[in-house]
């Protein structure tokens, strides 16, 4: 039995992006939608999966899928991590999450929608979400990164709110293998009783 191919290493250009100063206004919720966004406090590291699984499959977020329990645990959990789940309808639909890095500077390390609320007008909403929780700690900056993996509407929208293009560099993602995909989903499933 031949064994299954390993997936080809994809070339990405990453853009690094910095906002200075808080953006005069932030995109209003969209009319009609019931959302709500909450501060995950002391997320659970199976939901945290869950959440970079169903956000970004699609993009290739890979290292924090691989990362052990521990390393994740200390990443998710520390003091300078915050991590904001967006529900529609009752339902996980995406998340975005902060990290301090010094008294000056928050990065905006991930956000994204499920594919199930995309093009509802969330997006520009939630990023506003996030640049004004990011801004309430008054650090001097806000930084970002996107790669040309990454949804096709991201750069933009980032420009869009304020973020500038800072500096540029090659770097080479390499997507899950089946075999990882699948363990991945069996530690998550719980065992039947």
């Amino acid at each position: 039995m031949a064994r299954p191919a390993k997936p080809k290493s994809l070339k990405a250009t990453v853009t690094h992006l910095q906002m200075t100063r808080r953006p005069r206004a932030i995109t209003p919720l969209p009319v009609n939608l019931h959302a709500t966004l909450m501060k995950a406090t002391d997320i659970p590291l199976h939901f945290y999966r869950y959440l970079q699984w169903q956000v970004g499959r699609e993009w290739h977020w890979v290292n924090r899928l691989r990362m052990s329990d521990e390393h994740l645990s200390k990443i998710v959990h520390a003091r300078t991590t915050r991590i904001f789940v967006l529900s529609v309808d009752g339902a996980p639909a995406g998340f975005f999450e902060l990290s301090d890095i010094d008294d000056a500077t928050v990065e905006l390390s991930f956000f994204g929608l499920m594919s199930h609320v995309r093009r509802r007008g969330l997006g520009e909403w939630m990023l506003g979400q996030a640049v004004s929780t990011a801004w309430a700690s008054t650090p001097v900056r806000v930084l970002v990164s996107t790669n040309t993996l990454d949804h096709p509407a991201a750069l933009p929208l980032y420009q869009k709110m304020g973020f500038e293009p800072v500096s540029q560099n090659q770097a080479i993602v390499r997507p899950l293998a089946d075999a990882e995909i699948l363990a991945l989903m069996k530690a998550e499933t719980p065992a039947s009783g």
